[in-house]
């Protein structure tokens, strides 16, 4: 797996917090203004934004790794009553690869320090990669 690290922190955010982790895991559209209570800003998309800067995000760690593959995106690309079964396949790919898993492993290490923000360029909020993500990595995945 290859990381991309971006600049640091430097936005005032909070530092590690207590308690059940996946209540500091958040989504936001990497569009949305920065706020404290973000944490660390995960990029979870497989292609840059568009119009978006690295500083103007504040993106700390692009993992392009933990994104579904192009294939795959493009096989449910903007068809919202299919949304079962790209939740199905992309979990297939994120157990079965040796890159996916170790983006899996930094993402969860990044959890165990702190709130995290994953985000993500889609449109649509509720049917997007960075959805299916947080959800299968709540039910234990990975």
């Amino acid at each position: 797996m290859k990381a991309v690290f971006l600049p640091g922190d430097g936005y005032g955010r909070p530092g590690p917090s207590r308690g059940d982790p996946m209540t500091s895991l958040q989504l936001k559209r990497v569009y949305q203004p920065l706020e404290a209570s973000d944490g660390t800003r995960i990029l979870v998309d497989r292609l840059w934004p568009r119009g978006v800067t690295k500083e103007k995000a504040g993106i700390d760690l692009w993992l392009k790794d933990i994104a579904p593959s192009d294939a795959l995106r493009k096989r449910f690309h903007g068809k919202p009553e299919d949304w079962d079964a790209f939740c199905v396949a992309y979990a297939e790919e994120l157990e079965r690869g040796a890159a996916q898993a170790a983006a899996v492993a930094e993402l969860r290490e990044r959890l165990r320090e702190g709130p995290l923000t994953l985000l993500y360029a889609a449109r649509d909020e509720a049917h997007n990669n960075a959805v299916a993500l947080k959800a299968w990595l709540e039910r234990g995945g990975g």
